[in-house]
């Protein structure tokens, strides 16, 4: 805070025009980063239009710079998470309770949308657990799989095309701040929680059971699972377990050994294949080991002709679609910008809202159900050394081999493979090491990630993301409504004011109390505003009272407070009459372009008067501690003004 006196002096400019102030706040709260810089920088229209193509769909900016030698690593990456993805799929799509063939469908198209809009280098993209289980939990309210399973398919393509619209929508319109609701707290209690019912659920595979629940709280399921133990099958039990420590192992290694990530990223595969023979050779269905069933040859069919907009179904379609869009761009995006950091690279997540859009609507179209880029998929693809979005068109040419020649061999895919494939992914969903971090660093934080995963694992996964959101919007609530307020005090042997709190040897100028406020003054906290200053001046009077001395100045430093409205205009003002009545003065400090603007507008300039605004808080104080001597000369009746002053100073606040 001024940290040097200057002979400048403080602008009162006349305000920008409305229309200027106006596609200002607009480029800042759309635009902030500029994408559009580059279209200015000169060229024909010709020039502009290849710009704008390229800007739009990225494929063409770095599909011209292709070459062999990247070819290779996507190559290899393309087949590497084509490994992951066919259990993967079969498996996320029995836990969404659909066919296991929507599983490989949603892996052929999908990628290729996202190679031709998506612009991160290291996202492959696929089918995740979480959604396909709250496309199950919200859509089998109104459809059983079981009972209905047309009717229900078809709603999860109508669902999935409304999470497409409503996430291109957003990457269109540049929202992606509705995003930014959904805190990492919150993903990392939901994705915990998650983890915790998916893994649980498994038990009915790996069990052998053949009737569940189809609730998804803890209670429910582990209630299911006991009360029929009649049903449990050894058989299965061993070869889930089995399967099971041995994906463990692979991971294990992956952790002990990161080269050998292909190792994990090849093994639900190996699991698929040697389960597969298992069961086929010793007829695994006499003997309690469930298999997926069959599986028809062919890509992708049309679906568009399925998607039912029924009045009886919409609500429910549009609420998973809806609720499904922000789970998916949340993770996704924040994958896909962790991996771009790790090699200093940067992503855009408008766009990426707008490909992710695209490929769950064309796939909507295309028996697909929701797709989004899944850690474990994107981890394979980085550490394989994937150099572009190329590893994803590879790994859907080989997808689509698999769907037209070797699908009906997966049809012998053991139910307790899968659920042992779902169980190990889910393991490495639950952060404890994170969690305790943030049980250390931020107890509120640590609050929100518990109501998302304790709402997720005891009641729903809908009611436990709203809990956690609820909560940190709360959070955000008290952050405005209670700003940050501070004493400033000048650093011992420099020009510098800061907290005095933080820098207890920050000595204060007699007769002059400096404050800071960090936030934009409006209505939620004016009021609040008003209070704490009035209680600073109060324990400042009290400390003079004792130091036989008085306050005469309060000077407001305003470089943290990014805008004010007219009750916040206002409220200086009563403060102001306030001070002013007990014989305070009261002066501004560096208030910012759009808060003065506000301050001219309104005339507060000339109420205050244009000489008690400063540029610097060293401006400030050394004009007050001019001001200050000539207030104190004055003769017995002055001193007796200023104690009833004070008095009434005193009994006023006290008021407050």
């Amino acid at each position: 805070m001024g940290s040097f006196k200057s002979d400048q002096n403080v602008s009162f400019a006349a305000p920008r025009a409305f229309g200027k102030r106006l596609k200002s706040d607009l480029k800042e709260t759309f635009f902030p980063d500029d994408p559009f810089r580059q279209f200015g920088d000169g060229g024909g229209a010709v020039q502009r239009v290849k710009k704008v193509l390229k800007y739009f769909i990225p494929i063409l900016e770095w599909l011209p710079k292709y070459n062999l030698s990247m070819f290779k690593y996507d190559l290899l990456a393309g087949i590497t998470i084509t490994s992951l993805a066919i259990p993967q799929g079969i498996s996320y799509a029995k836990l969404a309770s659909l066919p296991p063939i929507i599983g490989l469908y949603s892996s052929f198209v999908p990628p290729l949308v996202y190679a031709v809009f998506g612009s991160s280098k290291h996202l492959a993209v696929g089918t995740v657990a979480a959604c396909s289980l709250l496309i199950s939990q919200i859509i089998g309210r109104v459809a059983s799989p079981e009972e209905e399973p047309t009717l229900y398919l078809h709603l999860v393509f109508t669902a999935t095309l409304v999470t497409g619209v409503f996430q291109a929508t957003l990457g269109f319109l540049r929202l992606g701040i509705l995003v930014d609701f959904l805190s990492h707290s919150t993903i990392l209690g939901f994705m915990g929680g998650t983890a915790v019912i998916i893994s649980l659920q498994q038990l009915k595979g790996m069990l052998g059971l053949t009737h569940f629940t189809s609730k998804t709280d803890v209670f429910s399921v582990l209630h299911a699972v006991f009360t029929r133990t009649n049903e449990w099958k050894w058989q299965s039990a061993v070869v889930g377990i089995v399967f099971l420590l041995f994906l463990q192992f692979t991971r294990f290694l992956r952790n002990r050994n990161p080269k050998l990530f292909w190792v994990s990223a090849m093994a639900p595969m190996v699991t698929v294949v040697v389960g597969c023979l298992f069961a086929y050779f010793i007829n695994g269905s006499q003997h309690g080991i469930l298999t997926v069933g069959h599986l028809s040859k062919g890509i992708n069919p049309v679906s568009i002709h399925f998607l039912n907009f029924d009045s009886k179904y919409i609500s429910v379609v549009v609420q998973t679609g809806l609720i499904t869009a922000l789970v998916a761009l949340a993770e996704g995006i924040a994958i896909g910008r962790s991996f771009a950091i790790m090699k200093n690279e940067q992503i855009d997540g408008n766009k990426e809202m707008v490909a992710f859009g695209l490929m769950n609507i064309l796939g909507s179209f295309t028996s697909c159900y929701l797709t989004t880029g899944p850690f474990s998929k994107t981890a394979v693809n980085f550490n394989a050394g994937c150099r572009t979005a190329m590893s994803n068109i590879v790994m859907a040419i080989f997808m689509a081999l698999t769907l037209l020649f070797l699908a009906p061999l997966f049809s012998y895919t053991p139910l307790v493979t899968l659920s042992a494939i779902i169980m190990s992914a889910m393991f490495g969903l639950i952060k404890y090491e994170e969690m305790y971090h943030l049980l250390k660093v931020d107890k509120f934080d640590f609050c929100i990630c518990m109501a998302a995963f304790l709402g997720v694992a005891l009641l729903s996964m809908d009611v436990g993301i709203m809990l956690s959101v609820g909560l940190a919007l709360l959070r955000a609530l008290l952050y405005m409504a209670r700003p940050a307020t501070c004493k400033l005090g000048k650093i011992t042997n420099s020009s510098l004011y800061r907290d005095v709190e933080q820098y207890p040897n920050a000595t204060r100028t007699p007769g002059i109390i400096v404050l800071q406020l960090g936030s934009p003054v409006y209505y939620a906290n004016a009021n609040y505003i008003r209070e704490r200053i009035f209680r600073w001046v109060r324990d400042e009077q009290t400390i003079s009272d004792t130091n036989d001395g008085s306050v005469e100045h309060v000077l407001l430093e305003l470089s943290g407070v990014t805008s004010i409205d007219m009750t916040g205009i206002e409220t200086l003002v009563e403060i102001r009459r306030s001070l002013q009545a007990n014989g305070i003065q009261m002066g501004i400090i560096n208030p910012r372009i759009v808060v003065m603007e506000k301050m001219i507008a309104s005339d507060f300039t000339e109420t205050i008067g244009k000489e008690n605004i400063y540029l610097s808080v060293d401006d400030g104080v050394e004009r007050c501690r001019d001001l200050v001597p000539k207030l104190k000369q004055t003769d017995g009746s002055g001193e007796s003004s200023i104690s009833f002053a004070m008095e009434q100073l005193h009994r006023n606040l006290n008021l407050q």
